[in-house]
């Protein structure tokens, strides 16, 4: 590898470097202490040094010099440090030498010879025709670069700032770890690894898939790869010998790394990493994921920093996944309500301009670009510098100031802005067409107008079918007795959000700041409630995108039948029960309508239970095709990966919120060490957004501050209940007492809307209301809050408690944790996701094993190594191989749902390459020759493959070995007799199906498929599990009776080729040959005595014994009869009967299985 040059001193080199080659202009150096006999103290020396100082001298072992005779200066002509782990030089050393270094560091004497022997064939003759000394360092540096450029060319190293750098570590990469080139360096660190006490300076390498760590000091090495798949969880921590450290915790030991120069960037890398590779491997379909992230070659250190900054912005204004962010520009807006220019952060995205003011949440702006006429700039002034007026369709315009690159942004955005109106004007209906950009551009000014901005803006698209077009609450409005007191409030409400919108404008582009705050803490007025839902969520700017789409959708699913129309069905009538909207078939019919249609919109949700409570109430403040709408926004940009098939996301979000009452509320956290309780209550508070355990109208009001503050808002309010109730959590006894406290507390929690705690809402009071569901006010048979009322939990000593006021309770979640941030969110998820994954994968693993442990008789700690081994061989081929047919198989299963096989069956699957390595770590007995072991893997995958999907299960797979390490002779000699009949003898064509044996396979379902016709009959899981065992064990003895085909003569000669292979390298080894010489004979003559039987006393034998004859009969042997002759020898029954240590074997396979498998890989990589 070629560096660009850079200067070296002489004196270094003679005290530090050893020539071993030289002319007239180059030299070829050795590092002292290498190639030396080991444990000489210079190379010890060297070494340390090399390590501690992290010197020049840590260039490698080899170096190549040029030297210029007859120089008189010295320079620097490449930017370099004296610590750099690889480094080439151009230096001058004394009056008449000078010397440039331009040969990698860490090379190989093959490298650097190769490099010594292209520079003697292609530059030595030529340098000695230069007459000026001076251009022979000109026309090698030329060289040397020419060669660096066409080298670095395309790579990864030349994204990176400092390429030279990345390059030399990468070298280092992969010479100390020797993993396959796919794995992707994406960047590393300088660093110490404590052991013990000890620590040990090094550098730490992350690459897409793994962390490793290198170490050399005082002639001791020590190297550490922990896969990502492996972290289970990332802290940081702070000791008395570590200032501070970052702690990778795996299943089975812990490290922690300190020293970083940078340790707040060095932990972000390492928990974005860890949270993509868990991602990517462990739930692939499960969570949302960035497209770029999918492709981890793709991966560098500034994708992930683009990456992380991205996910904040749309954390922060709600957008959808899919967008893209293109500018991020400092500048100050113009704030009319303030009278000044505000300082903040532009971020421009696909379709989206956004502002955020210095702090985050003091003012924010959300201006679609699907609104915007124009982006124009401004004559700069001294009091103005650079502005950039944005003009939108309501006849306002925005000014900013101060932007770096400004011409480019408006470019930018201007190219983007016309793709948009081009797109309208092909696609969207004559309105659209007229606000061209082409129409006349109005007189701007930098103030709100009060009134509607644009008439057009009020005509609503007539809905055709049965689509409402209104929102429940018009037609099915409570009529609370004694609520003269709420009306006026209503008003006054509704006076002060009209003055609001004067100051701050109206619509998805207002200012939004702390005074917002304020009202909708209040609580949105009734009237408004829907319009406001609409504009914070930005959910206009989508339905008006979208125009008919929701319409489509509802004609396109009605009709049809799935999973997740049964499941909406089921939960129709659970859905606000008390409410009179749903005790109509009216408002049923709208949420049927919107929670089906979003299910077609989204099958990889399709429906989740909660989803129902949501729609209802946006069915009742919003228009139906609104409603879908609100829905979408909640369900794929303001919670994701909520509504997945684990609940990914809310589980995250429990154990965010666990870790923020540790932070927040730590009194509380120290009396109730065990805080799972209270973050297990909170699940029904994150997924229904407290509506299944407030009161109606309180709980309405906790919605209108999600839409405003996001996520954040159910984080503020759950902590400050906790506060509210913590002296008497602390003081409780058990987990239902807890439960019962905060159930009594969230129950009382009042409104202005409510002249009275309403646990019972006036629904009930309707005389046309039949229900039989419970009294509290919109929570499902599922949820927590089972018990509704104050009188029920007097049976626990649980103090009285007093009424409180959700307006009061938010403010007070604003005051005591309003500095909670969007970003310490985004940053708390992403660490605790990897918690919850594997979580789940450990749930995943148990179940997998529970299934099998009826099957096999090994322990259970060999059968849960064996797991392992089998996951990691499926991850490995996943982290560099070319995994494009078990991937695709794996996805293909995914999407068409697979009904045969359970999730635990799905969830990890070998191919033949992938099994065929783990055969060769655990297969028992050695064979002669790797071509045959290699044919008896391949008839061994297709004996397993039973479904002919070219993947094979853990159950099978665990099966296998069980029979070759656990069972008794006859089954280890009827495994082999089956590897040499159909169908694991591809050549033949017999029916494989006559070979199906539950004994090693088994791909019988969890759900079995129903006949048609037949009612579906609802089992619980554990008795579908324990009918399952019942068959398999009844499929079992019936194949044991069954007896198996017969062997023909090219399938026994075949089976005696594999018991000589067997037992190549044992001791035995002669004796053991003799045994199944013996056997041979004996059963060929078995055979032939068989074969002169079905032709008869009169027919003559004119060929050899092991003929086939012409009459249809032909020389067999059955299973039985090789089994007999076989036994007949004690020296083949003692080797196929001796134990073989399960135990040893998994363990060493599990040290060989990384470098085997990589050195397969890169070998297989090398020749495509």
């Amino acid at each position: 590898m070629w560096l660009n040059p850079e200067d070296v001193l002489l004196k270094n080199a003679l005290k530090l470097w050893v020539t071993e080659r030289n002319n007239d202009f180059f030299l070829l150096q050795r590092r002292r202490g290498h190639g030396e006999p080991t444990g000489r103290i210079t190379g010890l020396l060297v070494g340390a040094l090399d390590t501690v100082l992290d010197s020049n001298a840590r260039v490698s072992p080899f170096r190549i010099l040029l030297q210029v005779p007859g120089s008189q200066i010295s320079w620097v002509i490449a930017s370099g440090e004296l610590n750099h782990l690889v480094r080439l030089c151009l230096a001058s050393v004394c009056p008449h030498l000078t010397l440039f270094s331009f040969c990698p560091s860490g090379a190989a004497v093959e490298e650097v010879n190769k490099h010594w022997d292209w520079l003697v064939h292609n530059l030595l003759h030529s340098l000695s025709v230069f007459e000026n000394k001076e251009d022979v360092a000109s026309f090698v540096k030329g060289k040397v670069r020419g060669l660096i450029a066409e080298e670095v060319g395309g790579r990864q190293a030349a994204q990176e700032d400092e390429p030279d750098k990345f390059r030399e570590a990468l070298l280092k990469f992969e010479l100390h770890f020797g993993l396959p080139s796919s794995e992707k360096l994406v960047t590393y660190y300088s660093c110490c690894c404590w052991k013990g006490r000890v620590p040990r300076q090094g550098f730490l390498y992350l690459s897409i898939n793994h962390a490793a760590f290198y170490s050399f000091l005082l002639g001791k090495e020590v190297k550490l790869v922990i896969p990502w798949a492996e972290v289970t969880r990332l802290e940081r921590v702070s000791t008395g010998l570590m200032t501070e450290a970052v702690r990778i915790n795996t299943r089975r030991r812990q490290r922690e790394f300190s020293m970083f120069l940078n340790p707040d960037e060095a932990f972000g890398v390492i928990g974005q990493l860890a949270d993509i590779a868990l991602r990517r491997l462990l739930d692939s379909e499960g969570l949302e994921i960035d497209r770029v992230l999918q492709q981890p070659a793709r991966i560098t250190k500034r994708i992930l920093e683009e990456q992380a900054l991205r996910e904040y912005v749309l954390a922060l204004f709600r957008l959808p996944r899919g967008e893209r962010l293109h500018e991020v520009a400092s500048c100050s807006m113009w704030t009319p309500h303030a009278r000044c220019h505000t300082a903040g952060t532009l971020y421009t995205t696909d379709g989206y301009l956004c502002f955020s003011g210095r702090e985050e949440g003091s003012c924010i702006l959300l201006i679609p670009l699907s609104e915007v006429l124009s982006v124009e700039k401004a004559e700069s002034t001294g009091l103005l510098p650079n502005p950039v007026i944005v003009s939108v369709r309501t006849k306002k315009a925005f000014q900013l100031i101060e932007l770096q690159d400004r011409d480019e942004l408006v470019e930018n955005l201007n190219s983007r802005l016309r793709a948009l109106q081009w797109k309208r004007s092909m696609f969207r209906s004559r309105r659209d067409g007229k606000r061209s950009v082409s129409s006349p551009t109005p007189y701007y000014t930098f103030y709100y107008d009060t009134g509607p901005s644009d008439e057009e803006e009020m005509e609503e698209q007539v809905l055709r079918n049965t689509v409402n077009s209104e929102a429940l609450m018009t037609a099915f409005h409570l009529n609370q007795p004694g609520t003269n007191g709420s009306k006026s409030m209503e008003q006054v409400k509704e006076r002060l959000w009209e003055d609001h919108f004067n100051e701050f404008g109206r619509g998805v582009h207002m200012f939004r700041t702390d005074k917002i705050q304020r009202l909708v803490a209040m609580g949105i007025p009734e009237s408004l409630r829907g319009e406001l839902w609409m504009t914070l969520s930005d959910a206009s700017s989508e339905l008006e995108s979208h125009q008919g789409y929701y319409t489509s959708m509802v004609q396109k699913s009605m009709g049809h039948s799935s999973l997740a129309t049964e499941e909406i069905e089921r939960d129709l009538h659970r859905s606000l029960p008390d409410h009179p909207a749903f005790q109509n078939p009216t408002g049923i019919a709208a949420l049927r309508r919107v929670l089906t249609a979003y299910a077609h919109r989204n099958p990889k949700i399709g429906y989740c239970q909660s989803m129902n409570i949501l729609a209802s109430v946006l069915l009742l403040y919003a228009k139906e095709e609104e409603a879908f709408w609100l829905l979408v926004a909640v369900c794929e940009r303001m919670l994701p990966d909520y509504f997945n098939r684990r609940v990914i996301g809310a589980q995250v979000d429990q154990s965010v919120f666990e870790q923020l009452i540790r932070e927040r509320l730590p009194e509380l956290a120290e009396h109730v060490p065990d805080l799972s309780t209270l973050s297990s209550v909170s699940l029904s508070w994150f997924l229904t957004l407290f509506l299944s355990v407030l009161p109606f109208h309180s709980a309405v009001c906790v919605v209108d501050c999600f839409f405003f503050h996001g996520i954040k808002a159910i984080f503020q309010l759950g902590l400050a209940a906790l506060e509210a109730n913590a002296a008497q959590l602390s003081a409780s006894t058990d987990d239902g007492q807890a439960l019962m406290i905060l159930t009594s507390f969230l129950d009382q929690v009042g409104s202005e809307e409510s002249s009275c705690p309403p646990s019972s809402p006036p629904a009930a009071e309707d005389a046309n209301n039949t229900s039989s569901t419970p009294n509290t006010t919109n929570t499902p048979p599922s949820s927590s809050s089972t018990t509704t009322t104050n009188t029920s939990s007097s049976s626990v000593d649980i103090p009285a408690v007093r009424n409180t006021n959700i307006s009061d309770l938010i403010n007070e979640s604003y005051e005591k944790f309003g500095d909670l941030t969007v970003r310490q969110i985004e940053r708390l998820r992403c660490r605790h996701r990897i918690q919850v994954l594997q979580a789940h994968e450990d749930t995943t693993k148990d179940n997998a094993l529970r299934v099998v442990t009826p099957d096999v008789s090994m322990s259970a700690e060999n059968l849960a190594d064996v797991y392992d081994l089998f996951k990691t061989e499926h991850f490995i081929s996943l982290y560099w191989g070319d995994s494009s047919s078990a991937a695709a198989a794996e996805a293909a299963a995914w999407r068409q749902g697979d009904s045969g096989r359970s999730y635990v069956e799905r969830q990890y699957r070998l191919d033949r390459p992938q099994f065929k390595s783990l055969y060769g770590l655990l297969a028992p007995w050695p064979g002669d020759s790797n071509q045959h072991a290699d044919t008896l893997a391949n008839r061994t995958f297709i004996l397993l493959d039973q479904d002919c999907d070219s993947l094979v299960t853990f159950r099978e797979f665990a099966g296998w070995l069980d029979t070759l390490y656990c069972e008794e002779l006859n089954e280890k000699i009827r495994l082999l007799y089956r590897l040499h009949i159909p169908p694991a003898l591809t050549e033949s064509e017999d029916d494989p199906s006559l070979m199906k044996s539950s004994l090693l396979s088994s791909n019988r379902p969890l759900c079995v498929n129903r006949p048609s016709g037949v009612e579906a009959v609802e089992t619980d899981y554990q008795e579908q599990l324990k009918q399952m065992l019942k068959d398999l064990v009844k499929e079992k003895e019936r194949d044991v009776e069954k007896p198996l085909p017969l062997m023909n003569q090219r399938e026994f000669i075949q089976f005696c080729k594999t018991l000589y292979s067997m037992f190549h390298g044992d001791p035995g080894e002669n004796e053991l040959f003799q045994a199944i010489a013996t056997v041979t004979s004996l059963v060929l003559q078995i055979g032939e005595a068989g074969h002169l039987g079905h032709r008869g006393p009169g027919s003559e034998v004119t060929g050899p014994a092991v003929t086939t004859a012409d009459d249809g009969s032909a020389w067999t042997v059955s299973y039985a009869q090789i089994l007999a002759s076989l036994l007949t020898e004690q020296a083949l029954v003692n080797f196929l009967e001796k134990p073989v240590d399960l135990c040893s074997k998994v363990a060493a396979a599990k040290v060989k299985q990384y470098h085997q498998r990589a050195g397969l890989l890169t070998l297989q990589q090398g020749s495509r």
